[in-house]
C-alpha cells in the first residue's frame, strides 16, 4: 500500500457540494491499495501511521504521535498514488489495486482505523472529491508498506 501523510491544522473532504468528513489537527491520510496487498500490509500501515512520531513535543521536536496529540485521522481513498510515468506523459494506473480490491482493502484500512482510534473521518471511495487542508509545518511523508 502506498500513502501520503500530510501533518494538518485542518482538512476536510467534499463530495457535491457536501462535506463529508473533516478534521482539526491532525493527519490527512492519501491512501493506495496496489495490486498484492493484503489485509495484514494494511493493519501495518495503520499500526505505524498510528505511531509515527511526526507531533512536536515540548522541546519543538518530532516526538508525538496522532494517537499522543489525540488528533484527528482524514482517510482519503486515492489511486493516483499508483501512477506510473515512466512511459510517457499519460500515466498508467496499472500497479493500482483493481476497483473491487481497492475498495475492500480501503475499508478494511478505515474500519481497524475506527476500532482503534477515535476520530476517524472518511473520503468516499471512487467519488470525484475535493481536499482542502491547511498542511502543517509543512509535513508531508510518503510511505510504501509491503508485506
Amino acid at each position: 500500500m502506498i500513502t501520503v501523510l500530510q501533518r494538518v491544522s485542518q482538512a476536510s473532504v467534499r463530495v457535491d457540494g457536501e462535506t463529508i468528513g473533516q478534521i482539526g489537527h491532525g493527519l490527512l491520510v492519501l491512501l493506495c491499495a496496489e495490486q498484492g496487498d493484503t489485509d495484514a500490509v494494511a493493519d501495518k500501515l495503520l499500526a505505524k501511521i498510528l505511531k509515527l512520531r511526526i507531533f512536536a513535543d515540548e522541546a519543538g521536536k518530532m516526538n508525538r504521535s496522532v494517537q499522543d496529540v489525540g488528533g484527528g485521522l482524514l482517510v482519503v481513498s486515492q489511486f493516483t498514488l499508483a501512477a506510473d510515468v515512466a512511459g510517457g506523459n499519460r500515466p498508467s494506473f496499472t500497479q493500482a489495486a483493481a476497483p473491487d480490491e481497492g475498495r475492500r482493502l480501503y475499508e478494511h484500512f478505515v474500519a481497524k482505523a475506527q476500532v482503534a482510534y477515535p476520530g476517524v473521518q472518511t473520503g468516499r471511495f471512487a467519488a470525484d472529491m475535493q481536499v482542502a487542508l491547511v498542511n502543517d509545518g509543512p509535513i508531508t511523508i510518503p510511505i510504501r508498506m509491503a508485506a
